[in-house]
């Protein structure tokens, strides 16, 4: 298992676990003195606050209509304008934050959790079984992920659950190709064998053993995914195969709106779409810092 200064009682007859706790600190160290970092955590942390107290702060009520003040320009009582019912725009961007933070994060652990049990897998068994997975992953990686999502929500119909869901089957050969290499750099390493000459089983080996070693790579794959699944789901919502309207989401408001940017009505687009881009900017942020503290 992992090292760390602590010592840990073994079983008897092997060798006791040392934990490496200045290493550890060192690399929360190297997270905490990254700019990088910070600003991701800054600009993503503002969203999470928007999406848990958005709906207590917001000046005006985002699901309101208002058709005698329709695509009204931004002025003193609605800060980003109005857009073709006459809801407030700023406020509809705050809440609208909600949505996507919950999608996106679910559908990521759910990702992760199927990347990382087939990876697990593939990795340390090997022969057919690696051969067979791999084989079906590389067809899955081949196609364009959001067609395979499209067609997959045009079966199941669009809603909530199903979004989850379906992006995170679609980042699973993703993420466990990155697990499966992880596992094949450590299952002939020394722990491995000492694990298996125990007689420890397989899912043992893998989950206890392994596990806990290959972390790291995960974790980074993980808040990278999460910046790919904030988009994911805003595409969706544009093509109408996401969340579904009266949602203040990011991306079905720039769908409800975007014919009325040839009239110059630019702010009914513009702030959902810079919130959906500054929120992908920071979470990709935090995963570079992460990236930088776990490998530097």
């Amino acid at each position: 298992m992992t090292a760390q200064t602590t010592m840990l009682d073994a079983e008897p007859g092997s060798t006791p676990i040392v934990f490496e706790e200045p290493r550890i600190r060192s690399r929360w160290s190297l997270l905490f003195r990254s700019g990088t970092f910070w600003v991701g955590a800054i600009i993503t942390g503002f969203w999470a606050c928007c999406a848990i107290f958005g709906p207590w702060v917001v000046p005006l009520d985002p699901f309101a209509d208002d058709l005698m003040n329709t695509l009204g320009p931004p002025d003193a009582l609605h800060w980003f304008g109005t857009d073709q019912l006459g809801r407030d725009v700023f406020s509809r961007v705050i809440v609208g934050a909600r949505d996507i933070l919950t999608i996106a994060p679910l559908a990521t652990i759910v990702g992760t959790i199927c990347g990382t049990i087939v990876g697990l897998v593939t990795g340390y068994f090997g022969g057919i079984v690696d051969m067979l997975v791999s084989r079906v992953i590389e067809v899955m990686v081949a196609l364009p992920l959001i067609v395979v999502a499209l067609l997959v929500l045009v079966a199941l119909g669009p809603s909530t659950p199903a979004v989850i869901v379906v992006i995170g089957l679609v980042f699973t050969p993703l993420i466990g190709r990155t697990v499966r290499a992880a596992v094949q750099s450590e299952r002939d390493l020394d722990y491995v064998d000492a694990a298996q000459i125990r007689g420890e089983n397989a899912l043992h080996i893998m989950f206890v053993e392994i596990l806990p070693n290959v972390l790291p790579p995960i974790l980074v794959e993980m808040t990278v995914r999460l910046g790919y699944a904030i988009f994911f789901v805003a595409s969706l919502s544009f093509l109408g195969f996401g969340i579904q309207p009266p949602s203040p989401d990011w991306g079905l408001a720039i769908s409800e709106n975007y014919g009325v940017i040839a009239g110059g009505y630019w702010w009914t687009v513009a702030f959902a779409a810079g919130a959906t881009g500054s929120l992908v900017v920071g979470v990709n942020l935090l995963a570079e810092g992460i990236h930088g503290a776990l490998t530097g």
